[in-house]
């Protein structure tokens, strides 16, 4: 029999949101045919800030037809070019990556400068992570710790001196030492006084440079020759209380707390009050930063003043060229918070009345809604400025104490301390605003910046990169050198330049100049 007629052939439209292979119509600034595949997962440098949409549209490469239903447009890629091999990540890049890889980047949409400031910020991340763990411990070796003291009381600690090494609102603080992994450590017991908070908040804080760490707790009686300060016999147990105390086991051993630092630097914000004021700032971004933290996580400072934040003096002090170490009324400590409690309900809404709220906030035992008032009250008490609660009250009006001009810092302390203490609840800055103002305060952009050119997104964008290129040739240098390891406030640098945007930097310039 002869062979049935052929069937006619069904034409197929295909459907794409891509220029197809091989087309004649290229736009200005394709790559050639043959060139290394573009690399679209690197996105240009202002969203890799995570910041809105492109400023910029490449130029249009004339009408597409769209996917169909079935298609993605990872699906076309990867059909347009399954020979190609993925290109690095700008966080794998390094001196010896080779050149082939390197060039697959330099081919991408976002050119040299998206690759160099990409690894800059790459590199930031990489520096700060080094330096926490510097500033912290690994946190392996810390676990291994917690895991090791689990059970432990008082017989297996060795107790150097009797005496407090520091006394706070809410505990004393004895200096311990035990021997872990061939090597004896020190640390702090922590002995709450009376009605004081109870470890089960604090353990489950997580870690955090603001934030005294708990590798441990249990409940014993004291050593008859531990001293406390205030307890009547100073001898051991309370008589009045002769049960089991309960014991926290701290990382940190404190060296004073704020109130100490603050009663003993009369004379350094005299004759040095650049340097003093400076330091104020630096403490205050900590406390802001740790405050942030236990938001996060719905936990509040339990007493927010001067006699419950401990400083605790850093492992590394920055040396100078000469190899000498800072005084130590001179160098930076870590500031911790040390007391916590659960916040069980929502903030309270401002009432109707706002000069009665700000007097509730401000007689309230640390409220979450009072925190941004502790601290600007803080900031007053840093700077030797007389400000107790009665005379806060006292004001009918917006008038607060003067901040005398001391140095570069000095106005920009008021304008902050003010705008945390504002009568208003709805004008008022947020912990997470007063971080940004001392981040601008201490690194910039400062108001000069804007003498010359009007004030935008682009001018901050562009100082934000050469800053972060700058501060990376610092390192850089000061490693080839003799300054030895970088040191706390260098890690609060680089905590500021790696997450700033210039939409922060808008709104913070806005609010502080």
């Amino acid at each position: 029999d002869p062979p049935p007629p052929p069937l006619p052939k069904k034409q197929l439209q295909r459907a794409e949101s891509l220029p197809e292979p091989g087309s004649s119509r290229r736009c200005h600034g394709d790559p050639e045919p043959g060139a290394g595949s573009i690399l679209y997962s690197i996105p240009p440098p202002h969203l890799r800030l995570g910041e809105g949409a492109p400023l910029w549209d490449g130029p249009s490469c004339g009408p597409k037809r769209p996917l169909t239903k079935s298609q993605s447009l990872g699906e076309q890629l990867g059909r347009s070019s399954p020979q190609k091999a993925p290109s690095p990540s700008l966080k794998e890049l390094t001196f010896g990556t080779a050149d082939g890889e390197l060039g697959q980047l330099l081919e991408s949409p976002a050119g040299v400068c998206g690759v160099v400031l990409g690894c800059q910020e790459a590199a930031l991340a990489r520096l700060s992570a080094r330096m926490q763990e510097e500033l912290l411990g690994p946190e392996e070796r810390q676990q291994l710790l917690h895991a090791e003291l689990a059970g432990k009381r008082w017989a297996a600690l060795a107790v150097p001196d009797p005496q407090p090494c520091c006394q706070s609102g809410d505990a004393w603080y004895f200096r311990v030492a035990f021997t872990f992994q061939h090597s004896q450590l020190q640390f702090a017991a922590k002995v709450p006084k009376p009605c004081c908070s109870s470890p089960g908040v604090q353990s489950s804080l997580g870690t955090h440079c603001s934030i005294q760490r708990l590798l441990g707790h249990f409940t014993d009686r004291l050593p008859r020759e531990l001293v406390l300060p205030g307890i009547p016999g100073k001898q051991g147990e309370d008589p009045a209380c002769p049960a089991p105390r309960p014991v926290l086991l701290c990382a940190e051993v404190p060296q004073q707390t704020l109130a100490d630092f603050v009663k003993g630097s009369h004379a350094l914000h005299r004759t040095s009050p650049g340097h003093y004021e400076r330091l104020s700032c630096l403490l205050l971004l900590q406390l802001c930063m740790g405050l942030e933290h236990l938001r996060r996580q719905n936990v509040a400072q339990g007493d927010l003043c001067p006699e419950n934040l401990l400083l605790v003096q850093c492992p590394c002090a920055p040396q100078s060229q000469q190899g000498q170490k800072e005084p130590l009324a001179l160098s930076l400590p870590r500031l911790l918070i040390s007391s916590f409690f659960k916040v069980q309900k929502k903030q309270r809404p401002c009432s109707s009345s706002q000069e009665q709220d700000w007097s509730q906030d401000l007689a309230a035992p640390s409220p979450p809604a009072a925190a941004e008032l502790d601290v600007g009250r803080l900031i007053y008490q840093i700077l030797h400025v007389d400000i107790s609660l009665e005379n806060i009250l006292g004001f009918r009006s917006k008038r607060l104490p003067e901040i005398p001009s001391l140095s570069i810092y000095s106005a920009g302390l008021k304008r902050l301390a003010t705008l945390l203490l504002h009568r208003d609840p709805q004008e008022r800055v947020s912990i997470e605003q007063a971080r940004g103002i001392l981040q601008v305060l201490l690194w910039g952009p400062r108001q000069e910046l804007f003498a010359r050119s009007r004030k935008s997104l682009a001018l901050l964008r562009s100082w934000l990169e050469v800053k972060r290129a700058l501060l990376l040739l610092r390192f850089a240098e000061n490693s080839a050198g003799a300054r030895g390891s970088p040191g706390l406030e260098e890690w609060l640098c680089c905590q500021y330049f790696q997450g700033v945007t210039e939409h922060t930097l808008y709104q913070v310039t806005q609010v502080l100049y």
